[in-house]
């Protein structure tokens, strides 16, 4: 793992300290018309959901409607408000629970290329000799300035979980492997048994392409058994769930990562009708 999340190991008063275990449930939010056109939207091209966008939501907040979220931390633009509001509204346990607007999720910046096809920062790309993924246009994020955040973003969602729970020491649920994100028809409860506490983030998807990468590969994340290294850093479609069970240990400093698995990647149970129903 990397620095900042390392297990704390020893002697100290610590070193036998309880751990603490929550799921966390990643989404990206609904599509919009610049999606459907493929533009570049970044931070500075704040859409609202398309009427697709909007029938994902409710899907989403369908599917997810039992899973009882204590946290929910949601990017501060509008196509992923909007996309919260639905899982919230649909949801059989959250009608008091308040999202937390979190600029740390908002989108990775595009700079001068926001607003237009994907195609030009594909052509500036190639120009300057880089892939469109590791190519950063003037203006815009660098892929290492938005891993940046993510680690932010984990440290503030580890404090908040254990400062709302406290240190309960709960027991991990599925163990790694028993849960494939390949499996049709999965359940929306899949990885929960045996955790209690359960944290919603909906974000964008460049953002959640480096997280993941950060998560698998710094953090050594755990992936379910068929797992391949390309679906797990494959786009996130609009709506995407992919799942996390994080479990923390007790430090000096604060809250630390002992152990994280994946249940499942980028999953789109909840979207076979519309799907379907937009191919007739």
């Amino acid at each position: 793992m990397s620095s900042g999340y390392k297990s704390v190991t020893g002697t100290g008063p610590f070193a036998r300290s309880r751990m603490f275990t929550f799921s966390l449930t990643l989404i990206r939010h609904g599509e919009t018309q610049y999606n459907r056109d493929k533009l570049l939207q970044g931070q500075g091209v704040d859409t609202l959901l398309s009427e697709t966008g909007a029938q994902q939501g409710e899907a989403v907040g369908h599917y997810l409607k039992d899973i009882p979220f204590s946290t929910v931390f949601v990017s501060n633009l509008q196509r992923a408000i909007q996309t919260a509001e639905f899982i919230i509204k649909n949801n059989n346990h959250c009608s008091g629970t308040k999202m937390i607007l979190e600029p740390l999720l908002r989108e990775r910046g595009f700079g001068i290329v926001e607003g237009r096809p994907r195609e030009s920062l594909k052509n500036m790309a190639n120009a300057a000799g880089k892939s469109s993924r590791d190519y950063t246009p003037p203006g815009g994020e660098t892929l290492d300035q938005v891993k940046a955040r993510v680690k932010k973003f984990l440290s503030v969602l580890f404090n908040q979980v254990v400062e709302a729970h406290g240190w309960s020491g709960q027991e991990p649920g599925t163990k790694d492997g028993d849960v494939s994100d390949s499996a049709p028809c999965g359940f929306a409860s899949d990885g929960l048994e045996g955790v209690s506490v359960h944290a919603l983030v909906v974000s964008h998807g460049a953002y959640i392409r480096v997280a993941m990468k950060h998560i698998v590969e710094d953090l050594k994340c755990s992936l379910p058994k068929d797992a391949t290294v390309s679906h797990v850093f494959s786009p996130c479609p609009n709506t995407g769930i992919t799942r996390f069970i994080f479990t923390l240990k007790q430090s000096e400093p604060g809250p630390v990562l002992s152990d994280a698995r994946c249940v499942f990647i980028h999953r789109k149970d909840h979207l076979v009708n519309l799907e379907a129903a937009e191919q007739k």
